[in-house]
């Protein structure tokens, strides 16, 4: 909505515009009257439309043809006023001042025109039939108001129409020479009812008549008041009703309606409310609603946002197949003004058997924009009318945004439930595999990861890093190791070693050290074998470790395999070992001797003797733990 309202006054000398301004502002007709009334301002709290309104008079004896060019230029709307006892003044209308005003404005913002026939008080008779001709052959003037300065008719009324002409205009919406709506009016009412159509059954029943009332207008519709708008459609379109629902055509049908008796503000609080500017484009402001998120913070959907994507996916599968087909797919992005997923999701999200995107992997998609492009993910919330299903005041209240990962790593805890996890590799080294194995496919794509001396920060921003080498191609490790010592060694993101392609024969890599001795080294897990080229789909073990090292990075596990032959292995087997656990079960029974009843446990001697034995048995098993680790 327009924050203020700018209406200026022309017209021949003596036709009564600085009257017309004097009758408004003090109510009663001057007895002296000035070349040319000051600018006044009318406070939003006085007009209809709660908009400040500033009132400008034209004196051709006091201004210059500069200053009102300046003026034309500035306003919103213009009122050209003509006496309706002087026809010199109605003929210079359009010998005058239309092709005045058409050339000092410009031609992709149209100025709407409102014609003044003042004095009516003066004659007996109307101006309409010279002026409706006027009217028919410009498509910039709104309306003709007939007035009196002198007896105050239709004053309030004029400068009612002059705002609401800039408030809520015809032009972007109807075209009077077809007589009907304009190709972008009905572009976006069509829109308005596709995303209103809650069940997408082509029809607004009449529990979505009255969301759809509620949500524009606050209130319901009385339910005679539903019938007879329905009535009303029915006796003019065959198809405007069906099922006792409002079909499209209907929808459309009732607005132009209302545009042609000159209601224009029902369809424009309609359009304003579904996110529409005055050139019927959606506002900036509404697609993208301020969201703050700090460095170091990332944002992910909420409960309320996951539930409104379920919605929008079951309201469009219509065979209830929990997938969408490509039809399913275009229907539901229907309601954008471009396809915003194309061929290539399909290779990155999950999808059955005929390549159709399941639900889970139309979730993952969506999460996957709103990690790494949160303004898109506004943007197609708005597209899809988030904020007006939801009933929140926009897109941004279904994000949240995570505090600093700092904060995380000092309270040892997180409360993220989105992960990234970026994966480093020469090319051919079987990343793509990898990745594709994560959907459950074996499927293999071409993949180039940019040249490790030119990293940025993107590349490096991440939960934790995944470096991937080939075991069959002995110069495949020695990639992964210079991307780990030029940007990792130092840093508190953990990494982890995947030995792609292990189904083949391991070659020695020519490096320093082996892949196992350069993990020790920097106290890594072990390399996690890995291969897609098996019978049975790929096992997704490695990504569960991968998720867990990312939730707690800064437990910084030194082990993650099940060898039997590294360090954490003996000590873990010997922690479950039959011998560690009766030396345990003999060291509670010398400590606590005997049973323990229920007063025992408010004694101070029974507890004592509790910690003398954990003490003891947490010293025995640290010992073990470091003979063991001297073998190695």
């Amino acid at each position: 909505m327009r924050k203020d309202v700018r209406i200026l006054l022309v017209g021949e000398p003596k036709v009564g515009k600085t009257s017309l301004i004097m009758s408004l502002v003090s109510e009663e007709f001057p007895n002296v009257v000035p070349y040319r009334a000051e600018e006044i301002t009318i406070p939003a709290d006085v007009t209809p439309e709660r908009v400040p309104t500033h009132i400008v008079d034209y004196s051709e004896a006091e201004q210059t043809d500069e200053q009102l060019f300046q003026e034309i230029s500035k306003a919103n709307v213009i009122c050209i006023v003509y006496s309706v006892n002087n026809k010199t003044s109605i003929e210079k209308v359009t010998s005058h001042w239309i092709p005045l005003i058409t050339e000092n404005t410009d031609k992709d913002s149209r100025v709407p025109l409102i014609l003044v026939g003042n004095k009516s008080d003066l004659v007996e008779h109307s101006s309409m039939e010279t002026i409706l001709p006027i009217m028919n052959q410009y498509s910039e003037i709104e309306t003709c108001v007939e007035c009196s300065a002198k007896n105050l008719k239709n004053i309030s009324e004029l400068f009612y129409y002059a705002q609401k002409a800039v408030l809520h205009p015809t032009g972007p919406l109807y075209c009077p020479e077809k007589k009907d709506m304009k190709p972008l009016c009905v572009k976006a009412l069509t829109r308005i009812f596709k995303v209103s159509d809650l069940d997408n059954d082509g029809i607004l029943n009449d529990n979505e008549l009255n969301f759809f009332q509620r949500t524009c207008f606050n209130t319901p519709l009385e339910p005679q008041a539903l019938e007879d708008v329905k009535n009303v459609v029915r006796k003019n379109l065959n198809d405007g009703v069906c099922d006792n629902g409002l079909t499209l055509k209907g929808f459309l049908f009732l607005h132009t309606l209302f545009i042609q008796r000159g209601r224009h503000e029902t369809t424009w609080t309609v359009l304003r409310r579904f996110g529409y500017d005055d050139d019927l484009e959606l506002n900036q402001d509404y697609l993208f609603p301020p969201l703050k998120v700090p460095p170091d913070c990332t944002t992910e959907l909420n409960h309320n946002a996951y539930l409104f994507l379920q919605s929008i996916f079951d309201k469009h599968d219509k065979d209830r197949d929990c997938a969408l087909s490509p039809e399913e797919l275009r229907d539901l992005f229907d309601v954008f003004p471009y396809m915003p997923w194309g061929p290539d999701v399909n290779n990155t999200v999950c999808t059955n058997d005929q390549g159709w995107i399941t639900y889970q992997g139309y979730l993952s998609q969506w999460t996957l924009t709103t990690y790494l492009d949160v303004q898109r993910c506004l943007e197609y919330l708005g597209y899809l009318g988030y904020s007006i299903i939801a009933e929140q005041e926009s897109q941004a209240s279904g994000i949240t945004v995570t505090r600093d990962k700092k904060i995380d790593l000092q309270k040892k805890q997180t409360q993220r439930s989105v992960f990234r996890c970026n994966v480093f590799g020469d090319i051919g080294c079987g990343k793509s595999g990898f990745l594709q194995a994560f959907l459950g496919r074996n499927l293999m794509l071409h993949e180039v990861f940019p040249d490790f001396d030119y990293l940025s920060d993107a590349d490096l921003a991440c939960d934790i890093v995944c470096l991937v080498y080939d075991v069959s191609n002995p110069y495949s490790f020695d990639y992964c190791a210079k991307v780990f010592k030029q940007y990792f060694t130092d840093s508190k993101t953990p990494c982890m070693i995947i030995a792609a392609k292990s189904d083949l024969p391991e070659i020695k890599q020519m490096y320093g050290c082996s892949p196992l001795e350069f993990c020790r080294r920097h106290r890594m897990p072990p390399p996690q074998s890995f291969t897609c080229n098996t019978a049975a789909a790929p096992s997704r073990d490695i990504y569960t470790k991968l998720t867990t090292m990312a939730m707690y990075p800064h437990a910084r596990l030194r082990c993650m395999c099940t060898c039997n032959r590294c360090t954490f292995c003996l000590c873990q087997n010997f922690l479950n070992s039959e011998l560690l656990q009766m030396v345990r079960a003999k060291l509670f029974a010398v400590v606590l001797r005997r049973h323990v009843s229920q007063a025992d446990l408010t004694t101070s001697t029974f507890w004592l003797r509790a910690s003398v034995g954990a003490t003891v048995f947490a010293v025995l098993g640290f010992t073990m733990y470091r003979v063991l680790l001297k073998q190695r």
